[in-house]
């Protein structure tokens, strides 16, 4: 039997998997090929390569949400259901990945998206502005749970907190203002001598559409929804703490630490596509020595100002950083992008080079990044100011 045949008798099992192809979209599928026999009947050919045209993106969705779903067992499940014992004569499809490295103005329009497909917001180089976004004037709202303060707070160095020590509060001021120019924001502050560094860190990044099956993200969105009362604010680390602060001038979110299952299911996902992550990347292979994941909620004028992910030596071992991007349908806030940004080496320490990509959110989408690229959060901008209207991301780190 040849892989077209083995996959072929595979793919019925496929089709009737909730997981791959939901009713809806197995509907909406049945729908467009009726629609293309009835608008070509009279031309047999048309109809022919239309009806081609949409098997194909069907069936290149079909591969990528199975491969996420079964993960490296799903030549196995193939060759398990049509009998065939010889794995070596079948090659697994490659998962679509996408890297961003150093991106290029689209050269045409991006054509239709195969059913549940997104078409990725990419945009060109632009420079820094002279002055950054403002948050939104209204006050902040302090975390639910009551936070320490420290006697002398001294400023973050800018990455995320590890979880585990609750943080002492810088307050934000009654009118909080950003910063009057771009901040010279330090990538590494770690041990590791300068000469060891790259003189140029290029933004880079690899973007996975649809990353979760429908059903867990309906899962892990009413979680989220239902633990409102257990995110508190979000942390960075200082310098001059043992634990993290919170301080609304760098760092404006609320946080949930516990995910229960989700934790689990989506370090699963990540585990089966991280070969071909760290290649598009051009990142070594590596042992995964701990994992931290959270989950973010950005409301109205939530921001987080320049940083990286790794830049001391508390956090030194983080490499690899994952940014998973939902919400609730439809999307009830604008901005809250993720700017990567190209850097380069000055007096010791990498500061932004005035370039960066940009990846908006997008539901049910993944973004890996090395945890040492600088990179901010733009203002959110939500009107209703519901927690269930907030740009949600499971976003964590993978140490080695």
């Amino acid at each position: 039997m040849t892989p077209k045949q083995i996959l072929d008798s595979f793919s019925e099992t496929l089709m009737r998997d909730e997981r791959i192809l939901s009713a809806q979209e197995r509907a909406l599928v049945a729908t467009l090929l009726q629609h293309a026999k009835a608008a070509t009947s009279e031309n047999p050919e048309t109809q022919d390569a239309v009806r081609s045209v949409i098997a194909s993106a069907v069936g290149e969705t079909v591969a990528q949400r199975a491969f996420a779903v079964l993960g490296g067992s799903i030549v196995e499940r193939i060759l398990g259901d049509s009998g065939v014992s010889d794995a070596g004569s079948v090659r697994t499809a490659d998962l679509p990945l996408r890297a961003m490295s150093d991106p290029q103005p689209p050269s045409h329009s991006p054509g239709p998206q195969p059913p549940g497909v997104r078409a990725p917001h990419k945009e060109p180089h632009r420079p820094v502005r002279d002055t950054p976004v403002a948050p939104s004037p209204k006050d902040p709202q302090p975390p639910s749970a009551p936070l320490g303060t420290p006697s002398d707070p001294q400023p973050p160095s800018g990455q995320p907190h590890p979880p585990g020590v609750r943080a002492p509060v810088i307050p934000p001021p009654k009118d909080p203002q950003p910063p009057s120019s771009v901040r010279t924001t330090v990538v590494s502050e770690t041990s590791a001598a300068v000469a060891e560094r790259a003189s140029l860190l290029p933004a880079q990044c690899v973007v996975l559409d649809e990353f979760l099956a429908p059903q867990e993200l309906e899962e892990l969105t009413r979680f989220v929804q239902e633990h409102e009362a257990d995110f508190s604010a979000s942390e960075v680390v200082s310098p001059n703490a043992d634990g993290g602060i919170v301080n609304y001038e760098h760092r404006r979110s609320r946080v949930l630490m516990d995910l229960a299952q989700h934790q689990d299911i989506m370090l699963e996902r990540i585990k089966a596509v991280l070969p071909q992550v760290l290649d598009k990347l051009g990142m070594g292979d590596f042992c995964i020595a701990g994992v931290e994941t959270q989950v973010t909620a950005s409301n109205d004028g939530d921001f987080f100002h320049f940083h990286s992910d790794n830049s001391s030596d508390r956090v030194a071992s983080r490499y690899l950083t994952f940014v998973y991007f939902f919400h609730r349908e439809p999307r009830q806030f604008e901005g809250g992008e993720l700017r990567i940004h190209d850097a380069h080496l000055q007096h010791g320490a990498y500061v932004s080079a005035g370039s960066y990509q940009t990846i908006i959110p997008q539901q049910n989408q993944i973004v890996f990044f090395p945890c040492e690229l600088l990179h901010e959060i733009t203002p959110v901008n939500c009107a209703s100011q519901h927690f269930a209207d907030s740009r949600f991301t499971l976003n964590g780190w993978l140490r080695r």
